[in-house]
């Protein structure tokens, strides 16, 4: 039975420019189990998923206990290792993130994405060198329980569109590098889908870079070819299934045919395997 520092370990080595690890985003226990199900070697969990499972808007009104009390369930359910969206850890100063760090560990995480953008109406970015201070106190927080979780930092530069198009490559590397030098393990920009960018992150940043998938992202095979280590759907897989359930119940509504919404799904002796 592997440890949680064994987990941790696997999930760092799985993080390879050019074989990247691909991550459909999980929200709950059951889905998770499908993502262990269907062959990935790891599981990650989507933030907004887990808001929008509970109540909530994404955007880190959630709280930590909320999102942590989900993270453990999930971590309880799978045998792979667990990397958890943890939004920009629950407040802004070094302690709130090494107090995320440790809540990721206890909760029986390896791994946690970790963000440089306020969740106030503002969505500003905070300074760089300030997060980069919160990255080592989340790294040195998680190394001190003996578990090095495998932190992934994101900057949202290209996703909220910060300053001019033509220096958003430049801010972004600066931004990332820091991260990297503080402790970060994996790099994140999301908003980022053309290959000249991705290609000049990689190249520039020398440590693995991830990539949400979006539309108008390249294929999984390019994505490798431009030496990507991680791809991650974020909230994708969740907005297909509800999108999928919304049309199925328009569906009948309009329709009133009970048997197409019901020979849709999985069965009920499914599910009773999957959760078993």
């Amino acid at each position: 039975m592997p440890t949680q520092s064994d987990l941790a370990d696997r999930l760092r080595a799985l993080h390879v420019p050019g074989r990247p690890l691909l991550l459909p985003n999980a929200w709950d226990v059951a889905s998770a189990r499908l993502v262990e199900q269907a062959g990935y070697p790891a599981v990650a969990t989507t933030s907004a998923g887990v808001a929008w499972s509970l109540g909530f808007p994404d955007g880190e009104l959630i709280s930590r206990y909320e999102m942590l009390a989900v993270i453990e369930r999930v971590t309880r359910a799978v045998r792979v290792p667990v990397t958890a969206d943890l939004e920009a850890g629950y407040g802004p100063t070094p302690r709130d993130a090494a107090d995320t760090a440790r809540g990721a560990v206890n909760a029986g995480a390896v791994g946690f994405n970790f963000e440089d953008s306020t969740s106030d109406e503002t969505h500003r970015l905070l300074d760089a060198a300030a997060q980069a201070e919160r990255v080592a106190a989340a790294r040195a927080a998680a190394d001190a329980t003996g578990v090095r979780l495998v932190i992934n930092a994101r900057t949202d530069v290209f996703l909220l569109g910060v300053g001019a198009p033509e220096t958003r490559l430049e801010e972004t590397v600066r931004r990332l590098a820091a991260y990297r030098d503080a402790g970060a393990d994996c790099l994140f920009a999301p908003g980022v889908t053309d290959r000249d960018t991705i290609a000049a992150l990689v190249r520039e940043l020398h440590a693995p870079v991830n990539v949400l998938a979006a539309p108008a992202s390249p294929t999984v095979a390019d994505l490798a070819a431009l030496g990507v280590a991680r791809i991650s759907l974020g909230g994708g897989v969740m907005r297909v299934a509800l999108a999928r359930t919304r049309d199925l119940l328009r569906d009948l509504l309009a329709s009133g045919n009970l048997g197409a919404i019901m020979g849709a799904g999985m069965t009920h002796a499914e599910l009773q395997k999957l959760m078993a």
